[in-house]
């Protein structure tokens, strides 16, 4: 994942993840093995949500693209450097 997206990321179970609009909206990419898959809005371009790579039965969700949450306002946040995939190093 790129280092530079900045994104404060959540993990949601797939079957607790309800989108209540602008689905028609999402774009969604894919890239190295395809098997994770990234969201982001047409419009604006901001990255909302991705199937994870490493846990695929969960979403991992920008939590800035929630309503009502003030994400800088969370407290400790865990930084992931965007380089070191936590299966990158599986047998």
């Amino acid at each position: 994942m790129c280092s530079r997206r900045g994104a404060i990321v959540a993990s949601v179970p797939l079957a607790n993840l309800k989108l209540v609009k602008g689905i028609e909206s999402l774009s969604l990419y894919q890239f190295n093995t395809h098997t994770a898959k990234h969201y982001f809005c047409s419009q604006c371009g901001i990255y909302t949500h991705h199937q994870r790579r490493s846990y695929p039965e969960f979403y991992g969700v920008n939590v800035a693209c929630i309503e009502g949450i003030k994400p800088y306002e969370l407290g400790e946040i865990q930084v992931v450097d965007g380089i070191n995939h936590p299966r990158d190093n599986d047998s």
